[in-house]
């Protein structure tokens, strides 16, 4: 699976994502990149938006997007906090489809 880990989310966690096409905003350099223009220039390049932000479903119509979003909902957006639901994000990849959008908490 192709994940793009949003700029809140730490590198770092790509490690815990193994066996998956991992990229993060920083390293694509789109951190300047407003919600909208992030969710237009990921397109179909990524199946998957890994982010923090809880407010992004509620700011974007995500329905008609042509991936997933992925919510970490932990104590902070610390490596060891979103360490914690690596687990729950694993097992829940197979059954992610476009448009669709999933919240993990700690």
């Amino acid at each position: 699976m192709r994940i793009l880990l949003d700029n809140c989310v730490p590198w770092r966690l790509r490690a815990a994502l193994a066996g998956h096409d991992v990229s993060s905003v920083a390293q694509l350099g789109w951190a300047a990149l407003s919600d909208g223009e992030l969710l237009n220039t990921m397109g179909n390049r990524f199946d998957l938006l890994v982010t923090v932000d809880k407010n992004l479903q509620f700011q974007q119509d995500l329905r008609t997007r042509p991936f997933a979003v992925a919510v970490l909902r932990a104590k902070s957006n610390h490596i060891r906090d979103l360490l914690a639901l690596a687990p729950k994000l694993l097992a829940a990849l197979s059954a992610l489809r476009p448009g669709e959008v999933i919240e993990f908490q700690a």
